[in-house]
């Protein structure tokens, strides 16, 4: 009996291409995968994914070339589209524990020789100018909220003080921000990425595209080389946006978390899920049988799956069989972080300056407000200017503390996963409020199976109190 073989094949040895060759070949050759990569070469290799995944579409092939890209000098707002590829993975720039110079930000290529050209740089020199004033002043409020500790050193403190006072100074930061973000994904998921960034309507987007597509091409030649503009993307889009109403409707402010659409059997879905999986029942009779139990029946069976879950534990994938789908208002800053969670279906709408924006207690507490409030609506005035002309380079000047809308549907184990991380206490303030509105939304239609989630003690309404001086 052949004896169990486990190793790697290492890109230190072998491309991107070759590996995903020797992995290929395994379905019609018996040779092992070493034995298989050391016939191979680069030329070799590429004439293999002409043939079988360019010719004959053979695209899983690709999954297996894996790449490390490294994006530097980037907007916050271009990144909106790198990050949109659900099966990639991203490290990006942290707006909560860096802080930005007075010169980090872009200049969209669309400007070039405009009109607005100066105006639009002033209102972003202006934001940052702001930004950079905020920063000591929220300081010197935290630091007498927290003082230094008993053998605190100057690095740790400055640290923790960071955390919180960028926190609240980060709502002036506009979409036009430069951020750095490190990117792994796989030939077939790149391939894609290049074509959404190639039809993109911003020419920053378009450009990196670009480049990706070349730095990308040295390392897989052969998969991604065929990425191209989709015209369906470029005019799908551009017929939509025909359709935009006079006058769009106007969400209540205190309506910005709408349940708009669940899985009312969602439950008995679940709980039948759970015992089809460990019977030999169909699905029917399961799910009769979950039906007729008694409440405490119910409760027990919930209990059997999911009572046991740790801190740390990842639910059974039997939730995934009820979903939920929200209208959501954040403010862009928290929607930088809510994008992250991909598994969701996500419909963000344009970043505007038109749904109101959000005031941090703490800029509000350090005397900061006036300046704040000021700075907001000089970007907001500039927005119009530039949304009459191009709506897509407005956004550039659009801060982090106004509002965005959001579609986002997923089922509950996605739900859990979202409403534990995002509204754990070390989660920014702008995201727990979204987390803990999401999990009650949730709560109030299925309290049999959320009420196993781990979430961190306080309310949405705590949130506003203890952080905002204003919410739109």
């Amino acid at each position: 009996m052949p004896s169990r073989q486990i190793y790697l094949l290492s890109p230190k040895c072998l491309s991107p291409e070759t590996i995903a060759v020797a992995f290929a070949k395994t379905s019609r050759v018996p040779d092992s995968f070493r034995d298989i990569a050391a016939e191979l070469s680069d030329e070799s290799s590429s004439k293999f994914h002409e043939k079988w995944v360019v010719g004959y579409g053979h695209s899983s092939v690709a999954e297996h070339a894996v790449l490390h890209l490294a994006l530097e000098n980037i907007s916050r707002l271009a990144i909106e589209c790198i990050e949109s590829n659900r099966l990639a993975s991203y490290t990006e720039k942290s707006t909560r524990y860096q802080k930005w110079g007075k010169t980090d930000f872009v200049i969209p290529p669309e400007l070039e020789g405009h009109p607005l050209r100066e105006e639009y740089i002033q209102a972003i020199q202006d934001l940052f100018k702001t930004y950079e004033d905020s920063l000591m002043p929220v300081r010197r409020l935290i630091e007498q909220q927290d003082p230094r500790r008993p053998n605190e050193d100057d690095e740790a403190w400055d640290r923790r003080l960071r955390s919180r006072y960028v926190d609240a100074t980060r709502f002036l930061l506009p979409g036009a921000a430069l951020a750095n973000v490190g990117m792994t994904a796989n030939a077939r998921v790149l391939e894609n990425a290049v074509r959404k960034m190639l039809s993109h309507p911003l020419a920053e987007v378009r450009e990196i595209g670009e480049q990706v597509r070349d730095v990308s091409q040295g390392e897989a030649p052969t998969l991604v080389k065929y990425a191209d503009k989709v015209p369906y993307l470029v005019e799908t889009s551009q017929a939509l946006e025909n359709y935009e109403p006079e006058a769009a409707e106007t969400q209540p402010s205190g309506d910005w978390c709408r349940l708009i659409d669940y899985d009312q059997d969602g439950e008995d879905k679940v709980l039948a899920a759970g015992l089809y999986r460990f019977s030999e029942m169909t699905f029917s009779q399961a799910l009769e049988k979950v039906r007729s139990l008694s409440l405490d029946e119910r409760q027990e069976l919930a209990d059997s799956m999911l009572g046991k879950l740790g801190p740390h534990d990842i639910p059974l994938r039997e939730l995934e069989y009820c979903h939920y789908t929200f209208d959501l208002v954040m403010d862009q800053g928290a929607y930088a972080e809510f994008k992250r969670h991909r598994m969701m279906s996500q419909t963000p709408q344009k970043l505007t300056c038109r749904l109101g924006y959000a005031i941090p207690r703490l800029i509000t507490e350090a005397g900061f407000s006036l300046a704040y409030q000021a700075a907001m609506d000089a970007a907001a005035e500039t927005y119009e200017k530039l949304a009459n002309w191009n709506p897509q380079v407005a956004a550039y000047v659009a801060p982090n503390g106004f509002n965005r809308r959001v579609l986002a549907q997923f089922n509950l184990r996605e739900a859990y996963h979202f409403c534990q991380l995002r509204a754990a206490s070390n989660a920014h303030f702008s995201i727990r409020r979204v987390a803990q509105q999401v999990a009650g939304e949730i709560r109030s239609v299925h309290p049999l199976l959320s009420k196993y989630m781990k979430i961190y003690a306080e309310t949405r309404e705590q949130i506003d109190k203890d952080h905002f001086s204003a919410v739109s």
